[in-house]
């Protein structure tokens, strides 16, 4: 049985624990969480060795990858049934162990961090999305949240700030709150950072919303290697963390995350490449450049790719 109810901790734990008394002993029992620890979930079950995540990613239909988040007390036996049943359905399973954000969502709000301080620092989000839409990714990420929703961005990083509160906690509140606070949720109801409507044939047709441009003006101008530098390092740092703590077994497998839950480009063998090539000793420089930024750009760890 997979639990896919509202992104609520509490209202997880009484839907699973109702649901663990209806099933047999020998049965598996999965969340659907995207970022809700599965031990912290598992407290309330009978049964937590036979309890594991199950991430799908939006929109289902189309997003190949699953994340299979292993509990402390997971059993594999149940974490390989779990494998064979994301491949029975089509999808590509990643098997990740359980932390704050698990994989995907751990290494993307580092990227968003970035954004936001080059935001805040008077460089226009358009032109962050047109640069990084020119590196190689499907989208630029105020695009990106205006998809996913503040709503849903302010509560992961919720999550993640009381994770990793040394380095993804705000300064001060978010540019994704500020436009939550006022309403602006995103593609779903029409403005965020771009304002969204139809033509009459039915077009989608985005433009820049000029409220939250007025909000934070262009007051910056960086070259287009440095906006790629800042938005790229925390994702890079994060991505090491989580080799280094075992999140993920393989870089092989973090590409494989990054390309098929983030859309990450896969040339060039994909993010563990991009690291790779980038090399030990300009990924110190840079990160001694940007040090003053926080602990995102930051890395003393010893994993590399």
């Amino acid at each position: 049985m997979v639990e896919a109810v509202v992104e609520s901790e509490s209202v997880k734990r009484s839907v699973l624990t109702q649901a663990e008394s209806q099933l047999p002993l020998t049965a598996i029992l999965a969340t659907n969480t995207s970022t809700i620890s599965i031990d912290q979930l598992a407290e309330s079950l009978q049964r937590p060795q036979n309890f594991c995540g199950l991430h799908f990613f939006n929109p289902v239909a189309q997003m190949q990858l699953v994340e299979v988040v292993r509990g402390s007390r997971t059993r594999t036996e149940v974490v390989d049934a779990c494998i064979d049943f994301a491949h029975d359905l089509g999808k590509q399973p990643v098997v990740v162990k359980d932390c704050p954000g698990f994989l995907v969502n751990r290494i993307l709000f580092p990227y968003f961090h970035g954004f936001d301080l080059l935001v805040k620092q008077g460089v226009s989000f358009a032109r962050i999305d047109q640069v990084m839409q020119a590196f190689g990714w499907p989208m630029g990420p105020a695009y990106l949240a205006d998809v996913i929703g503040m709503d849903v961005m302010v509560g992961a990083d919720r999550v993640l700030e009381q994770g990793y509160p040394e380095r993804m906690s705000y300064a001060s509140d978010s540019v994704f709150s500020e436009l939550q606070s006022r309403g602006l949720l995103g593609q779903k109801q029409g403005a965020g950072f771009y304002l969204y409507r139809q033509s009459e044939s039915g077009e989608r047709i985005r433009e820049i919303n000029h409220e939250i441009a007025a909000l934070y003006p262009e007051t910056t101008e960086l070259a287009d290697s440095e906006i790629i530098d800042r938005m790229m390092l925390p994702m890079v740092t994060e991505s090491l963390r989580c080799l280094d703590e075992g999140v993920v077994a393989t870089a092989t497998e973090l590409s494989l995350a990054a390309t098929l839950g983030l859309g990450y480009p896969a040339a060039n063998g994909g993010l563990a490449g991009y690291i790779g090539q980038m090399g030990v000793e300009a990924l110190s420089a840079k990160l001694e450049r940007y040090a003053q930024l926080g602990g995102l750009y930051q890395y003393t760890g010893a994993a590399w790719v």
